[in-house]
């Protein structure tokens, strides 16, 4: 009995084991053949870069991005891989190119027009498919980048230099108002509040409270840079991202007050015509059902806070350029007298100030606020040889392009980089092509205006032995009137007694 029953046993065991062993064996076999594929990924891509290995490889990179910030993150990856290479943002490959001529290929053609970022952060600050910065649909921003391109051009462009001269002589005639007690000046906040006003009185034209407001597009664009490749984890845990989301809706709500006050203006206005601004034609547009109120909204919060931010900080940098170069400001004003004089800068100057220009360009270069652009492939395409797949994220390192091409002193700061005629393609402070900044041509025009009118009485220093390094953490230089005066903090000095000024 005993026999037969292990007999029996044995008889079940060996029936069962072939029954089972292929039906565990073939999960277990494609499994290992997944993960082999996964550790080999990196075989399957010509573009240098990190290895994928086993999903590690995109974390790592996504993080770094997100530890260094992009701009840090983008010259590591270039310095480490090559000028044009790939890493992985949110699992999505990513090119990080700042050779000019695949910069020069992306910008040129049309596939490029869409831009990439988190798509939840996006939404948090109203830009998602949106408004014009970093609008992703291409259908609908291509129906309302028309009315940034009229308000920015044309006579629009005539009326800002006037516009820049008398907010920036204004400004200064205010200036004892911002003055700290050691005769310093927040220079960015001042810059701030300039290119604020001209923006208003050209493209909204509604009193507001300029303090406020700019204190409002600081933490606007402090969220944008936080929450721009965040990933979606990050938006489940709502204490992360609250403040954020606090301060984009705090200015979208100022914003709707200001475009509620002009909605009641337009409706009371006996000559239309004198009012039909960049904010009317927008209000007309949405009564004729072609935008949403919510695309009219961010329309004019984007066009209020452009200048406020990239352009001010600019301007900042340039001046403490200036501070650290007085030999160079020396020439710009011997420019200026000669071409100027004693009247206002006009329209007709600007084509004259071609010292000024070459200081302008050379500063952008050398110091550049925007030196990256995100674009997003729309079709696949061959760049310099390497095949770029339908989705694919693009980074343009064009702060970086700018230091390793063409220029005769590329990691110094010197007007001679600009002795010569620069080809588009070595130099792009604004992009090109279909989707290059709207705004171009109008930001030279405010930058020469506010420089020149500026420096006719102030020249500016830097607190003893402050370089812009140093300046750049507290946004302080001094003004000193002299004829002409220094300001900042920094310090603007009258240009007659430039007095020693101290840091805060």
């Amino acid at each position: 009995m005993i026999l037969e029953t292990l007999n029996l046993m044995h008889y079940n065991i060996t029936s069962v084991v072939p029954e089972v062993m292929p039906t565990a064996t073939v999960p277990i076999l494609l499994l290992m053949c997944f993960l082999f594929l996964i550790w080999n990924y990196e075989e399957t891509s010509s573009i240098p870069g990190p290895g994928f290995c086993m999903g590690i490889g995109p974390l790592i990179s996504h993080g770094r991005f997100l530890w260094m910030g992009v701009g840090n993150a983008c010259n590591y990856y270039n310095k480490m891989y090559g000028e044009f290479m790939r890493v992985w943002i949110s699992g999505e490959e990513t090119l990080i190119i700042s050779k000019s001529s695949s910069i020069f290929h992306v910008m040129k053609h049309g596939q490029y027009i869409c831009r990439f970022g988190s798509k939840l952060g996006l939404q948090c600050i109203g830009m998602h498919e949106n408004g014009i910065i970093f609008n992703n649909n291409p259908a609908l921003w291509k129906e309302i980048r028309p009315f940034f391109t009229k308000a920015l051009s044309g006579p629009g462009l005539v009326r800002m230099i006037a516009i820049c001269v008398e907010s920036t002589k204004d400004h200064l005639d205010r200036l004892k108002d911002v003055t700290a007690g050691l005769g310093n000046i927040n220079v960015l906040n001042f810059m701030r509040q300039i290119t604020l006003d001209t923006s208003n009185t050209l493209f909204l034209g509604i009193p507001l409270d300029e303090n406020a407001i700019v204190l409002k597009i600081q933490n606007y664009f402090d969220a944008w840079q936080a929450l721009l490749l965040k990933p979606d984890i990050f938006f489940k845990i709502s204490w992360l991202y609250k403040k954020y989301e606090k301060s984009a809706k705090d200015l979208k709500e100022a914003i709707e007050v200001l475009i509620e006050q002009k909605r009641q203006r337009l409706s009371t206005v006996e000559k239309l015509e004198e009012h039909m601004d960049f904010a009317s034609q927008l209000i007309f547009a949405q009564s004729r059902g072609d935008l949403t109120g919510e695309n009219v909204n961010q329309c004019v919060l984007e066009m209020m806070i452009a200048a406020p931010d990239t352009l001010s900080v600019t301007l900042f940098f340039m001046l403490v350029l200036i501070a650290e170069h007085p030999k160079v400001e020396d020439d710009m004003m011997k420019e200026i007298q000669a071409v100027i004089g004693d009247r206002d800068v006009q329209s007709n100057d600007m084509s004259n100030l071609k010292v000024v220009e070459n200081f302008i360009n050379e500063s952008m270069r050398y110091q550049p606020v925007v030196d990256l652009v995100m674009r997003k492939a729309l079709q696949d395409d061959v760049i310099d040889g390497y095949p770029v797949k339908r989705g694919t994220n693009i980074i343009l390192n064009i702060g970086r392009m700018h230091k390793l091409e063409f220029f005769p002193k590329p990691n110094e700061f010197s007007l001679e980089n600009f002795e010569k005629n620069v080809p588009s393609r070595y130099f792009q402070p604004f992009g090109f092509g279909p989707r290059g900044c709207v705004g171009k041509f109008i930001a030279m025009v405010m930058m020469k205006a506010i420089l020149v009118t500026l420096l006719r009485r102030y020249t500016v220093q830097t607190p003893k032995g402050r370089g812009l390094k140093n300046i750049q953490k507290s946004n302080d230089l001094s003004m000193h009137p002299n004829e002409r005066q220094p300001f900042l903090e920094m310090f603007f000095m009258p240009r007659r007694n430039i007095d020693k000024c101290q840091d805060d």
